[in-house]
């Protein structure tokens, strides 16, 4: 099946006159999710349940032949988590796309692109 795709939220500017709301998505645990990748993209993680989860980041080989997947790291319950921004070397898949999987539903997804 195909990952489910993520909403990403731009972030503003150095000045901002507001806020942005971010765009979290509960994520899919049989599909997984991805979203476009830039580098400049920093993922948040919610578990909203109240048992530890876990979640897995997809590394490709960088221009060294290096993988480093990041496997079934935890998420305590009602915890929050930021990862990022990654390097494209590395992380962008042949796709151009990120790759992130949970362990479960409870984990809310959401993608912010530092502006």
């Amino acid at each position: 099946m195909a990952r489910t795709s993520l909403t990403k939220t731009t972030g503003t500017s150095a000045n901002p006159s507001a806020a942005v709301t971010l765009t979290m998505t509960a994520g899919d645990a049989s599909n997984g999710n991805q979203f476009t990748f830039t580098g400049r993209d920093v993922v948040i993680l919610h578990n909203t349940g109240v048992s530890t989860r876990t979640y897995t980041i997809t590394s490709v080989a960088d221009p060294y032949g290096r993988t480093g997947d990041i496997t079934t790291a935890n998420i305590l319950a009602a915890a929050y988590m930021a990862i990022g921004p990654l390097s494209v070397d590395g992380w962008r898949q042949t796709d151009g796309q990120y790759y992130i999987t949970v362990s479960h539903a409870d984990v809310k997804i959401g993608a912010y692109v530092l502006a």
